[in-house]
């Protein structure tokens, strides 16, 4: 069952499932955005959009995801919340944007649902001018973490949803171009992570 075929499925309960276990952190994940004037700030995978409550304005917001039925919620909620975003179909692995275009890029339960988390990581950064920043916040594994439950329901679980198998540091150490800025614990005892990147000016 491919990515997409699984969220449209997901999509009519999928805010029942995510948004209050996750609302906290999206919304403490977003402030560390501060003063976003005048900045051009990418979602890939804005799902059905639940971070928009918590986007500050002042910036030109685009939003991407690979379900059309996700999207919609995401347009009814950018309604509902009166706010400007510009919102397409695509592919968080193959976005559809020139290099260097945006200032931020949220990566929010994102990287661990993917099948290939480096190249969704590899196109952020592709996109993201000198100097952003990437705010993300989802689950990984560390470095020899054993975690064999983890590790032993992920070929179930990543065809219904997500990967419990991805470790972030394997994925940064594809980029000497990142800098760390933050990494912190954000859910379920630190499996879940607030981290902020930084790429370098060149």
């Amino acid at each position: 069952m491919s990515l997409k075929h699984t969220y449209t499925l997901w999509s009519p309960i999928y805010d029942l499932f995510v948004d209050r276990a996750t609302r906290g952190a999206r919304r403490r994940s977003i402030a560390r955005l501060g003063d976003v004037g005048g900045q051009t700030i990418l979602l890939p995978g804005i799902g059905s959009g639940l971070d928009i409550p918590f986007l500050p304005g002042g910036a030109r917001y685009h939003g991407l995801d690979l379900t059309p039925a996700m999207l919609e919620r995401a347009r009814r909620r950018a309604d509902a919340a009166d706010m400007e975003i510009e919102l397409r179909v695509g592919d968080a692995m193959d976005l559809p944007y020139e290099d260097g275009r945006f200032d931020t890029v949220i990566l929010h339960l994102i990287l661990a649902v993917v099948p290939r988390p480096p190249h969704a990581l590899s196109e952020s950064v592709r996109v993201l001018r000198p100097g952003g920043r990437l705010l993300i916040l989802d689950k990984f594994l560390r470095p020899g973490q054993r975690a064999p439950l983890r590790r032993m329901i992920n070929p179930l679980i990543s065809r219904l949803a997500t990967r419990t198998d991805v470790v972030f540091e394997d994925l940064l150490a594809r980029h000497p171009d990142l800098r760390v800025i933050e990494d912190s614990p954000a859910l379920a005892g630190g499996w879940f992570r607030h981290i902020v990147l930084r790429k370098d000016e060149g």
